[in-house]
């Protein structure tokens, strides 16, 4: 994925979007696509982003759902916890899918960074 399209007339996660409070996200997160195939997910963190302005808030989140909006055949389900500056996005199963997405993630969203284990070398 080369480049984003811009989208300036309606905001692509404007369907998502909720601003009350939610149930925990291990009440909400799909664990099965429509045809019972487990999901893949993975975390990205966004460093103090709930520390920003109004606008880098409003340029992130879009930024998030141009790359979620090219990869909708993929993304399951996403959601961007303000509160942690955590991202959490699901993936229907699919060869590298996770690694796709957060990299075109961590590419467009300055700071972000991909949550992971980190292997113990013995």
């Amino acid at each position: 994925m080369s480049q984003l399209k811009s989208s300036e007339h309606s905001p692509p996660l404007a369907n998502t979007l909720e601003v009350e409070p939610g149930q925990p996200l291990w009440k909400r997160v799909p664990t099965k696509d429509e045809q019972g195939n487990y999901l893949g997910d993975f975390m990205i963190i966004i460093p103090k982003l709930n520390k920003q302005g109004k606008h880098t808030i409003s340029q992130t989140i879009n930024r998030i759902g141009q790359v979620l909006q090219y990869y909708e055949e993929a993304v399951a389900f996403a959601d961007l916890n303000m509160k942690t500056n955590v991202l959490w996005i699901s993936v229907k199963p699919a060869q590298a899918m996770c690694i796709e997405i957060s990299s075109a993630i961590i590419t467009h969203v300055p700071g972000a960074k991909l949550v992971g284990e980190h292997p113990d070398f013995v």
